[in-house]
């Protein structure tokens, strides 16, 4: 590997602002603020959404009426079944 191409390491803390769940990890993102967990300095970055808040993630994700779509493009194309 070359010497000194590589983005350095930080340990960084991911804090949900929605459901307040607080993800520890390495990421190359950097914040100006920091949090002490286990002795050891993190940053803190904000997000909107993760896993913990997300529909798709938490099964509070809505059915789409399918056969509808399906009607409305087969009376759009003139599609005859």
């Amino acid at each position: 590997m070359k010497p000194e191409i590589h983005p350095t390491l930080n340990n960084v803390v991911f804090v949900d602002s929605g459901a307040g769940v607080e993800f520890t990890t390495r990421s190359t993102l950097s914040s100006k603020q920091t949090k002490m967990i286990d002795g050891v300095e993190h940053y803190v970055v904000f997000v909107d959404i993760s896993s913990a808040s997300h529909p798709f993630y938490t099964g509070k994700q809505r059915a789409l009426t399918v056969a509808g779509r399906v009607e409305r493009f087969n009376k759009k194309y003139n599609i005859s079944q």
